[in-house]
């Protein structure tokens, strides 16, 4: 049996109409539902076409991405910050002179962190390694990765999480539940 796609959502950029996409089992026949409900029975040509477009305008998407300032330009504002929560862990089969040898050689604290990206807390966790907190402008964690990936790798195995502050939140739910 050929792989079939089960369902699509597509909603187009500033488009108010969501269009699902589900294929059927019979050959050749496909449903699509809009948001208000009207079903029609499309045959390949007009599937293909409704993906091609998907597609073109993810593309689209893709390219405007790719306009963004140079490394180390841009500055992490209230509307375009991320937080990225770092683990550094240490290869614990080697002294710890040896990595941190590794890590002049390679150039690690020279080169993290970027300038201008803002470490919000540095800490080590025993058992874990360092765990580093940045906030940066999402355009700039690319090169976040790519200093890290140049300069920490073979002392350091790395991990990145996304995060986001919940202490304002967690304390007031605390204090409503009170």
């Amino acid at each position: 049996m050929r792989p079939r796609l089960r369902g699509a959502a597509f909603r187009p950029p500033g488009g108010e109409r969501a269009c699902e996409i589900v294929l059927d089992e019979e050959p050749g026949m496909r449903t699509t539902k809009s948001s208000s409900g009207i079903s029609a029975r499309l045959g390949a040509v007009a599937m293909f076409t409704a993906l091609f477009t998907a597609f073109a305008l993810a593309g689209g998407a893709a390219q405007a991405q790719s306009a963004v300032p140079a490394p180390g330009s841009a500055v992490a504002t209230p509307d375009n910050a991320i937080l990225l929560t770092v683990f550094l862990r240490h290869d614990e089969s080697r002294p710890l002179a040896e990595l941190n040898a590794q890590l002049a050689r390679q150039g690690f604290y020279k080169a993290f962190p970027p300038a201008g990206v803002e470490v919000v807390s540095w800490t080590v966790a025993m058992g874990i390694g360092q765990v580093v907190v940045l906030r940066l402008p999402a355009s700039r964690l690319r090169e976040v990765n790519r200093v890290l990936e140049d300069t920490a790798w073979g002392a350091y195995r790395t991990e990145f999480y996304p995060t986001y502050d919940y202490k304002a939140i967690g304390l007031a739910q605390h204090a409503k539940a009170q």
